[in-house]
């Protein structure tokens, strides 16, 4: 056999540990690929787990939520698509996006395109600018009554969320849209009222007509609130206020006087009534009394009647003696003037009686 090469021994002797390196190159990658199996899986639970949480979602007790899958709301009916208070589940953001909306809270709009002009430093102390000799149209807001007057009204709105969907949803800016509903009111309100009664006489029922024109609009556009409360506020312009505290002057006064006159009118006629039926109580009465009194001395002389057809003249002595009888009985002085005696004297100036005092014992 052919002594081996040299060169060939050398490299055999050299390839042993190469070999040596390559399982530990393997063994190494093996390992890292091992940990990096492991951190992705807890990466992978991690993402799951936040998934998880990321799907949930809680609504508190003061509003609801609507869930929009691809902008739509989620729910056939109005009240399928509302979720209540509670814990809840949707898909991740961008397939579901879940919109809260408050209920408990009152919300405020305010009309001022009908009042006069303010700063606001004046509208937050509650002072009035100054009085100037005419209204000025574009700055000063107004409106026109029934009776072509001018005057400025502001109205201020509260009123809480009825309908969230429709609320959220129907309209990109609802609360402009309320605002323009309360302008329109307020000069729907003006036009089918006198400036008397809107500003004086009848002031409910100005607010009343602004308020029923509001819910109107409010129900024809399905806004989806409700109506708290609703202030009205009416003012005649400036520069006439003087002659329109005039006037409510003497109208206070004309009513004090028609008040007056009708108090002392039912004072008098109380007092005519309660006057008249007393007399005809008196008459009654005394009417009552006379018929009895006739019918007794008719049943006095039916009675009589017999006893005087058998002694017509004893009958008229004891008749005249009963009657001379009732006619002394209360008399003080008397005086019997027998048959044939025509004159009689009687002394006026009669001296009292002396009063006879005890002896002294």
């Amino acid at each position: 056999m052919a002594a081996p090469d040299p060169r060939l021994s050398g490299m055999k002797t050299t390839q042993q540990p190469v070999a040596s390196a390559d399982d530990a190159s393997s063994q190494a990658l093996s390992e890292a690929l091992s940990s990096s199996f492991v951190l992705v899986r807890l990466l992978i639970i991690a993402l799951l787990v936040a998934l998880a949480f990321s799907c949930c979602f809680q609504v508190k007790q003061n509003e609801v939520a609507v869930v929009l899958r691809f902008g739509r709301p989620v729910g056939d009916t109005p009240s399928e698509r509302i979720q209540r208070p509670g814990l809840h589940w949707s898909l991740p953001y961008p397939i579901d996006e879940v919109v809260k909306i408050p209920l408990g809270e009152s919300s405020m709009v305010r009309s001022t395109v009908a009042w006069y002009a303010q700063t606001r430093e004046e509208e937050a102390a509650g002072a009035k600018p100054p009085e100037l000799a005419q209204l000025t149209p574009g700055r000063d807001g107004h409106v026109l009554t029934s009776d072509g007057n001018i005057l400025h009204v502001r109205a201020n709105l509260r009123y809480r969320i009825a309908d969230p969907v429709a609320y959220t949803f129907n309209f990109q800016n609802p609360t402009n849209l309320l605002i323009n509903a309360l302008n329109n009111s307020v000069h729907w309100a003006a036009v089918r009222t006198t400036a008397d009664d809107a500003l004086y006489k009848d002031v409910p029922a100005f607010r009343e007509s602004v308020r029923a024109r509001l819910s109107q609009l409010i129900e024809l556009a399905r806004l989806g609130v409700r109506i708290d409360q609703l202030e009205v506020q009416t003012e005649p312009p400036q520069y006439v206020k003087s002659a329109f505290d005039r006037v409510i002057g003497a109208g206070q006064d004309k009513d004090k006087r028609i008040k007056e006159a009708q108090g002392e009118y039912e004072k008098v006629t109380r007092e005519a009534v309660g006057e008249a039926a007393r007399v005809v109580d008196t008459a009654r009465a005394n009417g009552n009394a006379l018929i009895q009194g006739l019918a007794a001395d008719a049943q006095f002389f039916q009675d009589q009647l017999p006893e005087y057809r058998k002694s017509p003249a004893l009958v008229k002595t004891r008749l005249r003696l009963a009657s001379i009888g009732r006619v002394f009985t209360n008399s003080v002085d008397k005086w019997y003037l027998p048959s044939g005696v025509h004159e009689l004297r009687l002394t006026l100036g009669r001296e009292p009686e002396a009063v006879t005092k005890p002896a002294d014992r």
